[in-house]
This record gives structure tokens, C-alpha cells and sequence, in this order.
């Protein structure tokens, strides 16, 4: 669920577990939306079968100009990303994750 879709950077919040262990369902990102992506950066795009929805993925690689997503639990359930859809376009990358700053890492459960 995205906050301030028209400024310069947003605010996600993490649902499901497909980001296990490097993010967890509750976590809220800071998002920078036109960032600059590089192969392993956490980013934020539009699920290709519904662009309402956001999901948050590792840029994995690039296949010519457009970006292969994954997740980190290849196992969750309800997970989707490029090896359902394919590579997506960089006009589907919302932006590039630059924090995590919900909870703070001494409130984090373990």
C-alpha cells in the first residue's frame, strides 16, 4: 500500500512472505521513485497483470532495456514475479528501495 505516489519518493508497506528473510510482512520501506537500478537492488514495480498493484522484488538482471524481478522465497505462497510474467520494462519500476524503516532493528522480532 503505497503513500505519495506523486512526490519524489514513496512509502510501502510489505505484504506476504515471497521476501523472506529480507523482508517481512509489516515492514515499511522508503521508496526513491526514478532511482537508478542495479542488478541486486530491492525495487518496487507494477505487477504486470493488474499495474494497480505494487510489489516490492530484487532486480535481479537485465534482459536488453528490461529487468528481471525475483523474489527472495521462491517457496511463498501467492508469490509472483519474472518467472511468472517475464522481464518487466523500466517504465513498470516504480523505484528503488533505499530504506527500511519499520521496525527499527532492535523492535524487529527475530
Amino acid at each position: 500500500m503505497p503513500y505519495g505516489m506523486g512526490l519524489r519518493s514513496v512509502r510501502v508497506r510489505v505484504e506476504g512472505d515471497s521476501m523472506l528473510p529480507v523482508l517481512r510482512p509489516g515492514d515499511w520501506l522508503w521508496v526513491r521513485r526514478g532511482a537508478p537500478v542495479s542488478a541486486g537492488n530491492l525495487v518496487v514495480a507494477r505487477l504486470p497483470s493488474d499495474p494497480s498493484l505494487l510489489i516490492v522484488k530484487r532486480a535481479a538482471w537485465r534482459e536488453g532495456e528490461d529487468w528481471w524481478l525475483e523474489s527472495e522465497n521462491q517457496r511463498a505462497s501467492g508469490r509472483r514475479d519474472s518467472w511468472d510474467f517475464g522481464a518487466v520494462p523500466p517504465s513498470s519500476l516504480v523505484g528503488r528501495v533505499v530504506l527500511r524503516y519499520w521496525p527499527p532493528p532492535f523492535l524487529r522480532a527475530r
